[in-house]
């Protein structure tokens, strides 16, 4: 019993110095590959405009998941009318939140941090399920992001960024 106790304590510190380390060093999301915790210039002043982010490709999005652990990956963005929608693709069959594991996060906690740049921005999102609101992002997607094949509005989630 006393082995099993010890190897168990090992195993727990171990797990425990492994967090700490990532907690430092990061381990941000590479593009369709999730991370931990990002990294960067907080940025503390309010956010009005967020049309500077037409220039930025992808937006990388921290959550905190169920373990209070971080959960990060990068996604899509647009600004309308200078307001930051994010956006989120889902397969036929998939229904949100389910599927995807950060909007699970952001269904449960919607404080979340994004990293434009190297600057972070802790936000709300807001599920947004207005039909106009998605199509005139959907629209300015397409301008953005002509590579991608965007799928019927039906399985597009939409998020607008509230706050900064």
């Amino acid at each position: 019993m006393k082995t099993l106790l010890r190897i168990v304590g090992v195993v727990v510190v171990c797990l425990v110095l492994l967090l700490i380390v990532l907690s430092i060093t990061g381990f941000e999301p590479r593009q369709r590959t999730p991370g931990l915790w990002l990294k960067g210039n907080p940025v503390t002043t309010p956010v009005t405009d967020w049309s500077f982010t037409d220039q930025v490709s992808q937006v990388e999005v921290q959550t905190r998941s169920r373990f209070l652990i971080p959960h990060s990956v990068t996604t899509y963005c647009v600004a309308l009318n200078g307001q930051l929608y994010l956006d989120s693709f889902y397969p036929p069959g998939v229904e949100y939140p389910h599927g995807r594991s950060w909007n699970e996060n952001v269904a449960r906690d919607p404080h979340v941090r994004l990293k434009i740049g190297n600057n972070l921005y802790d936000v709300t999102l807001v599920h947004d399920t207005d039909p106009a609101d998605k199509a005139a992002v959907l629209q300015l997607v397409a301008k953005k992001y002509p590579q991608l094949k965007i799928p019927p509005p039906e399985r597009v989630q939409l998020y607008h960024v509230v706050g900064s």
